[in-house]
Order: structure tokens, then C-alpha cells, then sequence
């Protein structure tokens, strides 16, 4: 994956570039207190850090001080998973402003705009659709459930080294363990045609495993995470009736009346859907519905873009599937090469059948090796 870095390279490619703004981890300071004490950007990052300070008191009636949070490099919880969403809305929204105010690079002047998770939400800020203040309210409500949630959370990410996963088949195994009545499990997102995760309560994420073992033997593997994770974008919400009292919430709130300029590429559908008006039912969609992150990557290829700046403290989920579809292409061509020439031991090793079945349908797909990606805070303290 080839590295942007110049400061004319970044601002004349503005036009054919798209921001990709990250969504939660479960750590969400990386390179920020960095920023927040550099001489040019700290006055932006802490003016953005105190007003959401401000809004998460107010909303959450806990004590708030991200500005504290950062000096201290005090690292994330479930405690803290709405302080938080805070600090994700803060810090990405202070480093577009940090590029404009100190470099003359204009957000508004990029092609478009996607985010994974919460991120689509920053997006929509930056976007003009709505003020921070009127976005953050709802996740902030309901943070503290979707807290609690986690705590019996388990994330599991199923991939496939062959074929394309049977996702049909996967979304059947789910609502059989559903029925079982000892917890629920979801697909949250959509990564590759050959990765999702899965969120599941208790023991689920155990049981899906063994079912993928028995239908699949060796060729699909689930790999467990070790933290918890809010059960953010499944039906596992509904057990606190996020969905509902979230959307309840959004419809009746200011703002969300104009189209996202630049457009946003929602995560939710996978594609452009964003109008004047609608911004209240896609997010309330995105709420329980999976990321369709897969079919952003597509459409930002297809798109013609050439550069992504990535956006937030420390991304790494939408640089990693960028650089991973790269690096499957390039050793794809490359097997296809060898074996021309007769290295077919080599081209039976780097040879992805998920890939190479979509590569004549989904020729864009060939243009991965060769966007350039810029991580936004490493761009800001490098200039």
C-alpha cells in the first residue's frame, strides 16, 4: 500500500480523495495527546475535547473531562464506552478542522466521505447533515445499555484462506442457535466476501464455531477476540430496546434536513443513500443493521479515488481491509504470472479463489494496490 505524505501532494489530490472516518476500539487515544500539546493544533483539539466534555455531562450526568482523559492517557473501558463516543466525535471532527485552519485544506473539496460504525456519524457532521451536538445525543442515551450488553459479548471473526464464505448459510446457523433460547449472535459486519464478524452473547460464539467446523471442516475458521464489545449493529439491541428508544429519539430532534456535502457512502447500505431527508432512517437502521464495509471498499474503488485519508485516533479496521484486499490482489496477479511461467507451486500459494472469481465481474477491484493512504493524525504531526 503506497504513503502519501506531502503537504501539495495531499491538498492538489483533495479533489480524488475520499475521508474514511474510524469507528470504536477498545483503545481510542493512539497519536491525540500528541496533538493536543502541539503548538498548532492543541487550541483546536482542546476546544473540540471540552465542548464534548461539555455534552456528554450534560447527557450522560456523569463527571467529563476528555481534555484530562488525553493528558493522562487514560485508555478505554465499558466504564467509559460513552465518554468514549465522545472523544471518537471530538478528535475526528478536531483533525479536519486542523487541516483546513492550519494547512488550507478543505474537507468540503474532497470527492466523498464513508465511516465504519460511529465514524458514519462524524462523517455526517463534517458532512454538514447535522451538528455534533444533535448527533451525539442519541448514542450517548443508550451508551450505558449497550455497556452492560457487552459484558456477555464475545466477538468472533469467521474467515475463509479458499472460496467466498457461504453467508446464507452462516445468517442459518445464527438463527438456529437464536432458537435455542441461551443467548442470541449476529453477523455485525461484512469485511470480505471471505470474512465477517460475529457478535454473540454467553456461549454462542463457541457453538457457531463447532456448526462451522461440522459443515465446513478446514476451510472456514473462527478466531475469537479477547475484549468485549459493545453488541453494536446486531438484533442483540433489542434486548434493551436500543434500536426503538434511539430512533424515538433522532426523529424528534433538530437537524438531518440537507443532503451530505460531500456525500457520504453509508456503511449501512453500501451505497450513496443519503438525501435531504432521510439521514434520521438510515441511522436508525444503522443502529441494528451489519456494516456493509465490503461494499464501500468496492464503490470507493470503483469511484475512481486515488487517494483515502483515514480519519480518528489510531484506525486500523478499514486501512487493514484495504491493505489486505492490496496484498491479495497483488499475490493473485502475481500467481497468475508464475504460473505463465510455470511456478505453479507458487501460483497454488498465493491463488485466492474468493478473489479470483470476482476480479471479471469487479474489475475496480484491481485498482487496491495502487490508492494511496494517508493516517490522517500521522499526516498532521509529520506537517
Amino acid at each position: 500500500m503506497a504513503q502519501a505524505n506531502e503537504l501539495n501532494g495531499l491538498k492538489s489530490r483533495i479533489g480524488s480523495s475520499a475521508f474514511a472516518f474510524r469507528g470504536y476500539n477498545t483503545t481510542n487515544l493512539s497519536r491525540t495527546p500528541e496533538l493536543l500539546a502541539h503548538p498548532r493544533y492543541g487550541r483546536i483539539v482542546a476546544h473540540w475535547l471540552d465542548h464534548t466534555s461539555q455534552r456528554c455531562r450534560e447527557i450522560l450526568g456523569e463527571p467529563v473531562d476528555l481534555v484530562q482523559r488525553v493528558h493522562s492517557k487514560a485508555e478505554s473501558s465499558l466504564e467509559t464506552f460513552g465518554q468514549d463516543v465522545g472523544m471518537i466525535f471530538a478528535v475526528e471532527l478536531a483533525q479536519i478542522e486542523c487541516l483546513a485552519e492550519c494547512h488550507g485544506i478543505q474537507y468540503a473539496n474532497t470527492k466523498f466521505a464513508f465511516g465504519y460504525s460511529l465514524g458514519e456519524g462524524a462523517a455526517l457532521v463534517a458532512s454538514g447533515v447535522f451538528t455534533l451536538d444533535q448527533i451525539i445525543e442519541a448514542p450517548l442515551l443508550v451508551a450505558r445499555d449497550c455497556a452492560e450488553l457487552a459484558r456477555d459479548v464475545t466477538m468472533g471473526v469467521v474467515f475463509s484462506r479458499g472460496a467466498a464464505l457461504d453467508v446464507e448459510g452462516i445468517k442459518r446457523m445464527c438463527a438456529e442457535i437464536n432458537q435455542q433460547g441461551d443467548g442470541m449472535l449476529a453477523i455485525s459486519s461484512f469485511l470480505s466476501p471471505n470474512t465477517v464478524l460475529v457478535l454473540g452473547q454467553g456461549a454462542t460464539v463457541d457453538r457457531l464455531k463447532s456448526r462451522l467446523r461440522k459443515a465446513f471442516g478446514k476451510d472456514v475458521y473462527l478466531r475469537k477476540n479477547p475484549e468485549r464489545w459493545p453488541p453494536l449493529h446486531t438484533c442483540l439491541l433489542w434486548q434493551r430496546n436500543v434500536p426503538n428508544r434511539a430512533g424515538w429519539h433522532m426523529y424528534s430532534h433538530e437537524g438531518g434536513l440537507t443532503s451530505p456535502k460531500p456525500p457520504v457512502l453509508s456503511c449501512v447500505t453500501g451505497q450513496f443513500s443519503y438525501n435531504e431527508y432521510n439521514a434520521r432512517e438510515l441511522l436508525t437502521r444503522w443502529i441494528d443493521h451489519p456494516q456493509r464495509l465490503w461494499d464501500v471498499v468496492y464503490e470507493t474503488l470503483a469511484s475512481g479515488v486515488e487517494v483515502v485519508v483515514h480519519v480518528g485516533p489510531g484506525p486500523n479496521l478499514i486501512p487493514a481491509t484495504f491493505n489486505r484486499l492490496a496484498d491479495n490482489v497483488s499475490a493473485s496477479l502475481a500467481g497468475r504470472s508464475l504460473n505463465r511461467l510455470g511456478g505453479r507451486r507458487v501460483a497454488r500459494f498465493v491463488r485466492r479463489p474468493w478473489l479470483t472469481k470476482l476480479l471479471p465481474s469487479r474489475a475496480a477491484l484491481l485498482r487496491a494496490p495502487f490508492v494511496d493512504h494517508i493516517i490522517l493524525e500521522d499526516w498532521l504531526l509529520e506537517h
